[in-house]
């Protein structure tokens, strides 16, 4: 008999909701109860999915014994509530995206990875979306050959998107870690919000494995999908020796090589909540399988996030600096990100 997974969540905004219908597709898990400082959110996110809601993380996870707890809150709560859970030694934790804001919460973050014993990973959610799952399995394969060049482009600034498409991006390029950045930024965009960055971001990357890539977030990037609407502006393609891939989240997908093609659209919004539904299913899914293989360690864990991360600092400092940055020994000031704000004004 399978085993049967306990989840809760501790969050219950509008990102909440998709994390916990996704467990109606989840046979062997359940979702049981949901924690918000809140009394009308977590009250209405009860009622509606038929949980026990909480005021205080901790007194649900001690009570509650879960198996996975869900963060599904702000970023600047990040490194506190990932702590509780590690020093609660729940097993498994999934957070939302960005994993930081700066340099010391990303510093606090790696001490964590380092000591916890609980696995965590950031909802990329899109790395199981089916059509860029085919467009990773085509490369995969090796009838494309290697890849050479890597796009990955946003609308929304570099927080609210550009670690999504660093994170797609990178999928396609059998996760070879970034060896250098070089970069530049504009502006400063949302200070008030959830995802405080530059309002434009570009920076070429160099891989360790060879390839070459171009990461843009903002005003800078293409128009895909829908030109009306900024957040629908996710695009990554990858360029090999035989073929290409393109992936564009409400816009097309293609899988060439040479004269062969395969392609198609992201089917109206109706087929695109569906397979985001079933994308988020399977992240939750592949945490499960992470518990019981540690070979089955997927690729938004939070040793590779907080790698992802380390670039968005790295383009911070290129672009204060006007040169490369080498990521290798990369240890970036506490003020870097207050130091690039500053120099905005």
């Amino acid at each position: 008999m399978a085993r049967k997974y306990k989840a809760v969540i501790v969050g219950c905004g509008a990102r909440s909701a998709a994390h916990i219908e996704a467990y109606r597709q989840i046979e062997n898990a359940e979702l049981v109860a949901c924690c918000a400082r809140r009394p009308e959110r977590r009250n209405q996110r009860a009622a509606e999915f038929g949980l026990r809601a909480y005021a205080d993380p901790r007194e649900m996870i001690v009570r509650e014994k879960p198996d996975i707890v869900h963060l599904v809150t702000g970023p600047e709560a990040r490194v506190e509530l990932m702590t509780l859970v590690a020093d609660l030694d729940v097993p498994l934790c999934t957070t939302e995206k960005p994993v930081a804001t700066g340099v010391v919460d990303w510093k606090k973050l790696c001490d964590l990875e380092a000591r916890a014993k609980t696995k965590f990973a950031v909802c990329h959610q899109l790395r199981w979306q089916t059509h860029l799952v085919k467009c990773a399995e085509a490369l995969r394969s090796g009838r494309l050959g290697k890849v050479l060049f890597l796009e990955m482009t946003a609308g929304m600034n570099l927080s609210g998107q550009g670690t999504h498409t660093l994170n797609y991006g990178m999928s396609l390029n059998g996760d070879s870690p970034v060896a250098q950045v070089f970069g530049n930024a504009s502006g400063w965009d949302g200070t008030d919000t959830a995802h405080p960055a530059p309002e434009t971001t570009e920076a070429y990357l160099v891989f360790e494995n060879g390839a070459r890539g171009v990461w843009t977030s903002g005003r800078v990037s293409p128009r895909a999908g829908q030109p009306d609407t900024v957040w629908q502006h996710v695009r990554v393609a990858a360029y090999a020796e035989k073929g290409r891939v393109t992936f564009e989240e409400f816009g097309r997908w293609e899988i060439c090589c040479g004269p062969e093609r395969e392609s198609g659209d992201f089917g109206g919004m109706d087929t695109w909540m569906s397979n985001n539904l079933a994308a988020q299913a399977a992240f939750h899914k592949s945490m499960f399988r992470w518990r019981e293989d540690e070979r089955q360690r997927p690729g938004t864990n939070l040793r590779q996030s907080l790698h992802e991360w380390a670039v968005v600092l790295a383009l911070y400092q290129s672009a204060l600096e006007h040169r490369p940055i080498d990521m290798r020994g990369f240890n970036p000031p506490d003020n870097l990100v207050e130091r690039y704000r500053e120099n905005c004004r």
